[in-house]
């Protein structure tokens, strides 16, 4: 199930806040009779550590790799990773409180201190919390949605004459486990567009750990103080080309999770106008499962407006935009469409955010429709803020 390689550490390369690329001379793998054996790699590997968990990085360091994912040719995010130093052990972590357990019984176990943990500081204000209090919470498929959501909801401030919300970001487990990963999440804390990102399920390495989406939103609301939240998996989606089979169905829980603590849930429209793929065409079928099948409560559905198009491009896409979301509304399902303009200025706005925006490979020139249509759910998010 894992494809294994050791190697040295031949040179250090980017690093951000819980993550640092390396380059890896790999050893020939071995069988018991000596020939090399297994999947044919480079010579040299770009690896990911995570000092958090490996310990810190230095050229010369011998090092165990996962290397599954290039021997399998998949994307991956196009690393080794990092299993552990094999030359030197990591100091032991400070002696401190908390139990919470994520990435469990996996031989990377971390132990961390969650928000809700009974030795946090903020147990006493989770411990009975029960109401987000009407906070708008936008619910998105994609990883890839984050930037743009919340460069719509600065730019539906900064529209009304208003201070940018405040916002938190509450990463599910099914991409990326590793909030580490995740250099939009580091860039958008660093430029202050996010106010803290909060790790729920498995997922472990935000500025706060918590054990389900629910107590994740109702630490955005009641720890954060925030006004808007942004709930998306992290980065690498898993998808089979089934109807059920992909990640994003938890948008759909998510949507319930809010509603359920009395937020206003805004479900995030995955689409795109520069997929190949049928099913993605258009409003992604992944969308449409999860809030057509999946929420059973009723969210705000912002759908994109586009410029007229002379050349019949995103004008095109946005009558296939209006025709597949109809499902989502009465008489057919449970939702309320909020038609959302979707214009240059808005596009603009997106072109300003200080992380590169980059979905299935594509930015923003490539398929402008995609964070368009993240960005009014944004702008929606935050009108509803009044």
């Amino acid at each position: 199930m894992i494809t294994w390689r050791a190697g040295v550490v031949v040179s250090l390369g980017a690093s951000w806040p819980g993550a640092a690329e390396l380059t890896v001379e790999l050893e020939d793998a071995l069988t018991a009779d000596g020939p090399p054996a297994g999947p044919a790699l480079p010579t040299t590997v770009r690896a990911l550590a995570y000092p958090g968990l490996v310990g810190e990085m230095a050229v010369g360091a011998r090092v165990l790799l996962n290397v599954s994912a290039q021997a399998r040719g998949l994307g991956t995010g196009g690393y080794a990773l990092v299993v552990a130093r094999t030359d030197t052990l990591p100091a032991d972590p400070p002696a401190g409180p908390g139990h919470l357990v994520k990435a469990r019984y996996t031989p990377l176990q971390a132990m961390v201190l969650g928000v809700d943990d009974q030795e946090s500081p903020h147990h006493d204000t989770l411990r009975d919390a029960d109401d987000l209090e009407g906070l708008p919470v936008v619910v998105a498929d994609l990883h890839s949605a984050l930037p743009a959501i919340v460069a719509g909801a600065r730019f539906a401030a900064a529209r009304a004459g208003r201070p940018a919300p405040r916002v938190a970001y509450v990463m599910t487990d099914g991409g990326a486990l590793p909030a580490w990963f995740s250099r939009t999440v580091a860039g958008l804390r660093d430029a202050g567009w996010i106010e803290a990102c909060i790790t729920t399920g498995q997922s472990f390495g935000g500025d706060l750990e918590a054990v389900t989406v629910h107590t994740g939103l109702l630490t955005a609301r009641h720890v954060v103080g925030a006004e808007l939240v942004v709930v998306a998996q992290g980065p690498g989606n898993l998808g089979t080309g089934t109807r059920w089979g992909f990640s994003g169905v938890a948008a759909g829980e998510a949507v319930n999770a809010a509603a359920t603590l009395h937020g206003r849930p805004v479900a995030s429209l995955r689409v795109s106008g520069a997929d190949q793929r049928e099913r993605h065409l258009g409003v992604s079928h992944h969308s449409l499962t999860a809030y057509g099948r999946v929420a059973l409560a009723c969210a705000d559905v912002p759908v994109p407006r586009f410029d007229p198009d002379p050349q019949g491009g995103l004008d095109a896409l946005g009558h296939r935009v209006a025709d597949q979301v109809a499902a989502l509304a009465a008489p057919h399902g449970r939702h309320r469409l909020v038609d959302v303009p979707a214009d240059a200025d808005l596009l603009s706005a997106l072109a300003a955010t200080p992380v590169r925006l980059s979905t299935m490979g594509r930015g923003l020139e490539q398929d402008p429709a995609a964070f368009l249509a993240a960005a009014v759910a944004g702008v929606h998010a935050t009108d509803l803020l009044g």
